[in-house]
């Protein structure tokens, strides 16, 4: 079977520009003894906003594969399908994060439940998961109240899943099931119970993207208590491990969505990692496009005239443009810049009001959110946006490299010193 390794970094490529400079992060690492692997994701709705298809995706990975020489695992991420999505995706390839994120909650019958319970004496009671210092105490109706409100969407991710193996093969792809894009938490008592079902559908799970606690909200930082996001990673962690081995799911590992940028977090993510051994996903979302924005602010001329024109624009959508991201925005409006007075400043100014960067008093959280969400506009430029990229590749591919490894590489996985 396709199996993913112990640490892989997930990355958005909006425009198809930056596979070379995102894959070039990977490659200094591995200089550095830091094993990362490269999977390009691009989401349904990303393609349909931007007018791509999923090929493109693997053309432009395989072309910078192909340039810097990398003969070391990459993959191509279909993410965030669902049934009514996946069959475009199903060619070019090798990575399926199948999302039941909208099915959680939804009731599944009666009997399914009873089987469950059934299935799983090992569920009720006292559950000891080695790592976690505390057993779990629940009963029947404890793992029955969770299984009424994840089994329906667990059964969906086993109907996706199947269909994928039926024309792929099932040797021949990487599953992921994210249950990320909900306000509905799911602490690790949750997680077992999920694990326990998705075994159930003989899903060959290696990766999940379960709703942590807080807000994982798009390009900018953790909101939320960083002590309490840590004890619950390592339960997690320890939960997966557990499951590992009652469940037969040997390469399962947790997937962080929405992990660009959470820096508070990276700290604590790092130690529990270097402590228990265990990998790790991490989908850095929409990071290059606004680093392709920061260096066309940086460039002056035509590139800064372009940026000033998108958040313009998305001033003026800012509520079509949100709507879709809800649940992983929080943007003050009353915090965004008019946008006469945006186009007064000057590159420096603008790049240091997206670049994230907490400590500047510059850096300005909702407008990052606002273009963030706001990347089909630069698709709506044309040809204009791309010849921007092309113009002032240098710049805006330093900036792309350098983001990943300084700012996410190294303090996610990267030793002391390092």
């Amino acid at each position: 079977m396709l199996t993913l390794a112990k640490y892989s970094l997930g990355t958005g490529d909006r425009f198809g520009h930056q596979a070379k400079a995102q894959l070039r992060a990977s490659v200094l690492a591995r200089a550095e003894g830091l094993e990362i692997v490269p999977v390009w994701n691009k989401s349904n709705r990303e393609h349909t906003l931007i007018g791509s298809e999923p090929a493109s995706v693997r053309e432009a990975a395989a072309c910078a594969v192909s340039e810097l020489g990398w003969n070391h695992p990459w993959h191509v991420d279909a993410d965030h399908i669902n049934m009514g999505t996946v069959d475009r995706f199903l060619e070019p390839s090798d990575f399926f994060t199948i999302d039941v994120a909208d099915f959680i909650g939804k009731p599944p019958a009666a009997s399914d439940v009873d089987d469950f319970i059934w299935r799983h004496p090992e569920l009720s009671g006292r559950v000891e998961v080695p790592g976690i210092a505390e057993s779990f105490a629940t009963t029947s109706d404890t793992i029955r109240s969770i299984a009424f409100k994840f089994l329906f969407a667990v059964q969906e991710a086993g109907r996706i899943y199947r269909h994928i193996a039926s024309r792929k093969g099932a040797d021949n792809f990487i599953t992921e099931v994210s249950m990320d894009e909900t306000d509905v938490h799911q602490n690790p008592v949750d997680l077992l119970v999920i694990l326990a079902a998705i075994a159930d559908e003989k899903i060959p799970l290696q990766t999940i993207a379960p709703r942590f606690p807080g807000r994982f909200n798009k390009g900018v930082d953790y909101v939320g208590d960083v002590d309490c996001f840590a004890g619950e990673f390592s339960k997690d962690l320890a939960v997966l491990a557990f499951a590992a081995r009652q469940y037969a799911l040997p390469n399962l590992k947790l997937s962080l969505h929405s992990g660009s940028d959470k820096f508070s977090i990276y700290g604590p993510i790092n130690r529990v990692l270097r402590e228990t051994g265990a990998g790790l996903h991490v989908k850095t979302a929409g990071t290059s496009w606004l680093e392709e924005l920061i260096g066309l602010a940086e460039a002056g001329g035509n590139g800064l005239v372009a940026v000033k024109e998108i958040y313009r624009e998305a001033w003026k959508q800012r509520e079509t443009l949100c709507a879709p991201y809800a649940a992983v925005i929080d943007i003050d409006s009353g915090k965004l810049p008019d946008p006469d007075a945006f186009s007064q400043w000057d590159s420096e100014t603008v790049a240091a009001t997206v670049r994230h960067q907490p400590s500047c008093l510059r850096f300005n959280s909702s407008v990052r959110q606002l273009l963030h969400v706001a990347f089909k506009l630069g698709a709506k430029m044309g040809p204009r946006y791309l010849l921007l990229l092309d113009e002032y590749e240098p710049l805006i591919t330093r900036n792309v490299t350098n983001n990943l490894l300084e700012r996410h590489i190294r303090p996610l996985f990267g030793y002391p010193g390092v």
